[in-house]
């Protein structure tokens, strides 16, 4: 008797809530359905919960420990068990199965996590453990049941994995591309060569570009968002990463190689433009933002990459820097690039500089007789002859309402005249299709001396082209004359 009254005493002040338990109405019921041929208890309980509850009103419990009473808030053993409906109720089903299911197989020993709930409506996450006691292995007539409170255990790991599931969220969902590397084989590359003694990179850089080649190879991607997908055109992120050479490519090298003289001298968050490549060969112009993970310095094994599309807002500085230096009407430069371009050649020793005005004719009486569209169309056409006719190092400029200019670095007189024929060639063509509205320019050209100023060489240009509006209008006035006589 006193050894039942030592083990009476152990049970009752042992720090963790315990159950003793007679299982044998559930062996009944497990004989009752292996009769009826069922062999997978589990799918037969999922199927209906009541047969779970069914099970569970087999058992009956026959002590219980001062730690149980506590923990589910019960006044006495008789109290918690009238209500052992509001103890075990809910998500308790769903884990009964398991623990049903290995006592069904044979199992005298289960464990299983469940969740119980106090007789004031406390939820409570529960490790259960239970164990058939020696020589009930048959009747399964006692069964000693732990149920240890792990509440603030499971809360902790649901609010790690709700910020784990919010970090994914605002990764997978952020509108910016985001990427997810491994620059750790960098960082080893960059020790070694500053082991070797390595000081400057960027010289080091100069003298061997296939370093950075190399850095570049030695990138891991462990992972990119939707947003990346989209960006790049890319079905998914295996092929995306599959053909990176064509993302990164044109002058990314030359990106690259500033970025790791930036790490090199340790600046480990990082923004610079840069243009990368869809999958369907179109351009994209980005904001790179890098940075190293904190916690991560050491080794730089974890990295985010920040890329915002930045292709809109390029396109619409490259426009307004065309409006800039452009007329709108002819698509030729405008009268403001055409004065910065001769003052950058004065300051040039390049010479000699040729210069060709134009005054188109009759871009008065088009606008009076046929009205301001057949003057605009006029100008149109002119600008594609002049267009066309002119290329680089050369450019052609509308500087007034019908005067134009053209300016030749490095040429002299003999290219001038191939330039004039050019030009009346390609008028000759464009007049083909313009019957009744022909265009007509007076041209005057005129090469540089030694000495002479980009202004004195414009003025000369002028005489002549003013000496050819007045042959023009010459011949113009002899055959009004000759048609009224």
């Amino acid at each position: 008797m006193a050894t039942d009254d030592h083990d009476s005493q152990l049970f009752d002040l042992a720090p963790i809530a315990m159950w003793i338990e007679d299982f044998s109405g559930v062996k009944a019921v497990f004989d009752g359905l292996r009769a009826q041929g069922i062999e997978d208890i589990a799918a037969y309980l999922a199927e209906d919960t009541s047969r779970v509850a069914t099970c569970s009103q087999a058992i009956r419990v026959l002590k219980v420990n001062r730690k149980t009473l506590e923990l589910f808030e019960a006044e006495d053993m008789q109290h918690l068990v009238a209500n052992l409906d509001r103890v075990f109720r809910d998500d308790m089903l769903a884990s009964h199965i398991n623990e049903l299911t290995q006592l069904f197989n044979g199992e005298r020993e289960f464990t299983s996590n469940t969740v119980n709930y106090s007789l004031n409506g406390q939820r409570l996450d529960i490790q259960l453990r239970g164990s058939v006691l020696p020589g009930y292995e048959d009747s399964l007539g006692r069964v000693l049941l732990t149920t240890e409170d792990v509440t603030q255990r499971e809360e902790a790991r649901r609010r790690e994995q709700l910020q784990r599931r919010y970090a994914e969220g605002i990764f997978e969902h952020s509108p910016v591309s985001l990427w997810v590397e491994d620059f750790s084989s960098i960082k080893t590359l960059l020790e070694g060569i500053r082991d070797r003694g390595i000081e400057d990179l960027r010289v080091f850089t100069d003298v061997h570009p296939e370093f950075v080649r190399q850095c570049m190879s030695e990138i891991r991607v462990i992972d990119v968002n939707q947003a990346t997908l989209d960006l790049f055109r890319a079905p998914d992120r295996h092929t995306l990463l599959q053909r990176l050479s064509e993302v990164f490519r044109g002058e990314m090298e030359k990106h690259f190689r500033e970025q790791l003289i930036e790490l090199w001298n340790g600046k480990l968050l990082q923004h610079r433009e840069v243009v990368n490549y869809a999958l369907d060969g179109t351009a994209r112009h980005l904001l790179l933002q890098f940075s190293v993970f904190p916690g991560y310095e050491a080794d730089w094994s974890l990295v985010q990459v920040a890329l915002t599309d930045i292709t809109a807002r390029k396109k619409a500085e490259a426009y307004l820097e065309y409006l800039g230096k452009h007329d709108v009407l002819t698509k030729l430069h405008n009268r403001a690039f055409y004065t910065d371009e001769l003052n950058r050649l004065e300051r040039k020793t390049l010479r000699p500089v040729s210069i060709i005005v134009a005054d188109l004719n009759g871009l008065k009486d088009a606008n009076d007789q046929l009205g301001h569209d057949a003057g605009d169309s006029l100008l149109r056409r002119i600008g594609e002859v002049l267009g066309e006719a002119v290329t680089q190092p050369n450019c052609a400029a509308r500087i007034g309402g019908d005067e134009f200019a053209i300016l030749m670095p490095g040429s002299n007189r003999a290219e001038v005249e191939t330039m004039i024929e050019n030009i009346n060639r390609l008028m000759a063509m464009n007049n083909q299709y313009y019957s009744k509205l022909p265009l007509s320019i007076a041209l005057g050209a005129a090469t540089s001396e030694p000495g002479e100023s980009m202004e004195a060489v414009v003025r000369r240009a002028d005489l002549a082209m003013y000496a050819e509006k007045e042959k023009h209008y010459a011949v113009l006035q002899a055959r009004a004359a000759v048609r009224r006589a």
